[in-house]
């Protein structure tokens, strides 16, 4: 079953000049399914009526309001309680890249010889990270590095971690779900983005390497090229 979600927009939707999302739900039967695509439509559809003018604004009351609509629909019916999803979010003004996160889906950004995780995971093996316990290595293979620290449609006062970062010319973008990162490592990514110049062969050779490396869960990428 499918419990990842993507939605691209070249186009304006509302007050944004574009949109970039990937959300991987969680729960049991349907429900991490219908909370990562509510998650989505939800953004979508807050996005194109907000008021804000600044694109950090615009996706974080975006991703509040999903993170409501979530969690009434779980209390109304017991069959989605405890349900709830990543959110990864993207905005390209110019030559500026606008970020918002929520959970351990990721957001890169990708040069022929570097790649910067953009994102911070809200998860348990980062804090471990973050504080010292573990390294990153160990962090990708230890046991408990899918459990995550903050979800959208869980949190009664959800925080939206937002980033801004100045594109140069050759840099792309990948936004993912967990289920690429989990079976290759950063490098590996890089290696196959800087192979693959057109986005959409890149996204497919990444989610083909995954599978091969195990693929374990949905995968769910998007290719950005900036500059073209």
């Amino acid at each position: 079953m499918n419990q990842d979600h993507l939605y691209t927009s070249l186009e304006p939707v509302g007050n944004l000049p574009n949109i970039f999302l990937v959300a991987d739900g969680m729960g049991g039967h349907r429900a991490g399914g219908y909370a990562s695509s509510c998650a989505v439509e939800t953004i979508l559809q807050e996005a194109g009526i907000c008021p804000e003018e600044e694109v950090e604004q615009i996706l974080t009351r975006a991703i509040r309001r999903a993170n409501e609509v979530i969690a009434h629909r779980a209390e109304e019916d017991e069959r989605f309680a405890g349900m709830g999803t990543t959110v990864v979010a993207a905005c390209l003004k110019q030559e500026e890249l606008i970020a918002a996160n929520v959970g351990d889906s990721r957001l890169y950004v990708v040069h022929d010889d570097s790649i910067e995780q953009v994102t911070e995971d809200h998860s348990l093996v980062q804090e471990m990270v973050k504080y010292g316990g573990i390294n990153r290595e160990e962090a990708r293979v230890h046991p408990n590095k899918n459990i995550i620290t903050r979800a959208v449609g869980l949190e009664e006062d959800l925080q939206v971690d937002c980033f801004r970062r100045t594109l140069r010319r050759g840099e792309r973008v990948l936004l993912c779900s967990d289920g690429l990162t989990d079976m290759l490592e950063d490098e590996q990514i890089r290696r196959i983005i800087d192979k693959n110049r057109d986005v959409r062969s890149a996204a497919q050779a990444l989610v083909k390497a995954a599978n091969d490396n195990g693929g374990r869960d949905n995968i769910a990428v998007i290719v950005i090229d900036p500059f073209t």
